[in-house]
């Protein structure tokens, strides 16, 4: 079986009908390392198990290219990793009541003001004073 190989030129290989994809990356291997090449057929990704003879037609035309790295972008390519970097980290809140505000908030002050409170001769105490 006769297949043509492109990666930076075009190579013709004579293989036989029962060739594994991992097998043609061996005769392969003095371009690119077997661990990061990819072959490709129509667009398509071919596994290391496929067999040759099963999937592709005769003198078909493969891709050979080398893995990628990185991943997606966020942004444009000019602003790449630095949104991380310029937000500073900020510490998570421990279990911190936030304020009550509106109508709550005058509910709590009537209530210590005028339901609950003890009219007591003398000077009047505030709402800290420890004392009884």
């Amino acid at each position: 079986m006769q297949l043509f190989i492109q990666s930076n030129d075009l190579h013709c290989i004579q293989v036989d009908d029962t060739c594994t994809i991992s097998q043609l990356k061996e005769l392969l291997s003095e371009e690119i390392p077997v661990e990061e090449q990819v072959i490709t057929c129509g667009g398509l990704t071919l596994p290391d198990d496929t067999i040759l003879s099963q999937d592709l037609q005769e003198n078909v035309t493969l891709d050979l290219s080398g893995r990628l790295l990185g991943g997606k972008v966020h942004g444009s390519l000019a602003r790449a990793g630095k949104v991380k970097g310029q937000t500073p980290k900020v510490a998570a809140m421990e279990d911190k009541k936030k304020k009550k505000t509106g109508r709550c908030k005058r509910r709590i002050q009537y209530n210590r003001r005028f339901s609950t409170a003890v009219s007591a001769f003398g000077r009047k105490k505030g709402p800290n004073s420890n004392s009884a």
